[in-house]
């Protein structure tokens, strides 16, 4: 039974590429970066998602080996570079709005693109703590504050909750002060490196700024503008070199996967662990191995998008509500693991693989699409908005 977990990768395989359709020699795949095809892409990584969160509570080389169990070792390394096409399409689809949509800046901004994030992220806050609290967590009255406030995450996962509004006014405050978009551009950029660095000076914590995992994936938003800004030219010369391109992805994925493996193991990101008087150089070393990774990730995966059209219904259903199955899945994560966020009995203990992953899906999903009506709620034209990950008509 324990070898059920194995199907999985077929599963996903085939949740990628039913429907999906090969151009030919010479044809090309005009909607790469529709919203249409962004959307089946980002259902595909929510899926992804959720089985590194499994993986993480049941393959990963740092838990107590009585809880070990194999099969999702694959997932457990790869959360950043499953975020970097999230952080991707939030700046590609930012920009978009941006040139496509009249007085977009100052048309509630806010109130349509991050109002809604923090609404969604602070209704899961709140859900998270019934269940700590059913699950017997003393809350005192100073703890409570932290969870309300924010400042302690009461969701392990609602880190994206804190760094994409953050990022949308760094763009807010560029594009709508700075005429010259070359110029805000860039201001964006320095926003992120200064972001990213000061990430890396911060030792790991219990509140917020905790690990490297809030820094090391967002330098794909100003990737996704950049993108955004010269897609026409950019996609023009990809099809004059393609194969060239693709041959580079490849290597790239593959050099730089054993170039951030090794980083991470003799450099580390937790040199306050020992007292390294160098950490936060070992920390940039580790962080830009893992932009080298996820970079060339991203961009191999959308040349391959260029010749291969993927989307079908459950991956348009999926990549309609992506930030709220990333936000609520992680609860039932917690619950049927060995222990609720590593502080609290967890409700029920399954230890077979395939039996937890199917049940937090089963259970994630449903939770995802009522969050979605709530969301709703937060939205200032729920059927004309678009979701802040999700890109933009094209």
């Amino acid at each position: 039974m324990d070898y059920l977990v194995y199907l999985v990768y077929p599963l996903l395989a085939v949740a990628l590429l039913w429907g999906s359709s090969l151009k030919k020699r010479g044809e090309w795949n005009e909607e790469v970066f529709s919203l249409r095809q962004m959307k089946a892409m980002q259902g595909f990584i929510a899926l992804c998602i959720l089985l590194h969160h499994c993986g993480q509570k049941t393959s990963a080389s740092w838990i107590d080996q009585r809880y070990y169990v194999p099969g999702l070792d694959f997932f457990v390394p790869i959360g950043y570079i499953l975020v970097s096409f999230f952080t991707f399409a939030s700046g590609y689809g930012l920009y978009k709005s941006f040139h496509t949509k009249p007085h977009y800046l100052e048309d509630h901004f806010f109130r349509k693109r991050v109002v809604p994030i923090l609404g969604i992220g602070y209704t899961v806050c709140l859900v998270y703590l019934a269940v700590r609290l059913a699950l017997g967590e003393q809350v005192t009255g100073q703890k409570l504050l932290w969870y309300l406030t924010g400042l302690k995450l009461c969701n392990p996962n609602s880190w994206y909750v804190y760094i994409m509004p953050l990022f949308y006014l760094a763009f807010f405050l560029a594009f709508r002060f700075i005429k010259d978009e070359r110029k805000a551009l860039a201001a964006v950029l320095l926003f992120t490196i200064a972001y990213q660095l000061l990430g890396a000076s911060i030792d790991h914590n219990d509140w917020i700024m905790r690990g490297e995992w809030w820094y090391n994936s967002i330098h794909l938003f100003v990737v996704g503008l950049f993108v955004a800004k010269h897609e026409t030219a950019i996609l023009e010369h990809l099809k004059k070199h393609y194969v060239r391109y693709l041959v580079l992805g490849i290597l790239g994925v593959l050099l730089f996967t054993g170039f951030t493996q090794f980083a991470k193991s003799f450099f580390s990101y937790y040199g306050e662990n020992w007292g390294a008087p160098d950490k936060v150089l070992r920390r940039i070393i580790c962080l830009i191995s893992e932009i080298l990774v996820s970079s060339s990730v991203v961009f191999t995966a959308y040349l391959i998008g260029m010749k291969l059209r993927i989307g079908n219904r459950f991956l348009a259903f999926l990549g309609r509500m992506t930030l709220e199955f990333y936000l609520i899945h992680g609860v039932f994560v917690e619950l049927f693991c060995y222990s609720f966020a590593g502080e609290l009995p967890s409700l029920y203990y399954i230890r077979n693989n395939g039996l937890f992953v199917l049940v937090v899906f089963a259970l994630g999903l449903p939770s995802a699409m009522l969050l979605k009506k709530v969301g709703d709620l937060f939205r200032l034209s729920p059927s004309k908005a678009v979701p802040p990950e999700q890109g933009t008509e094209k």
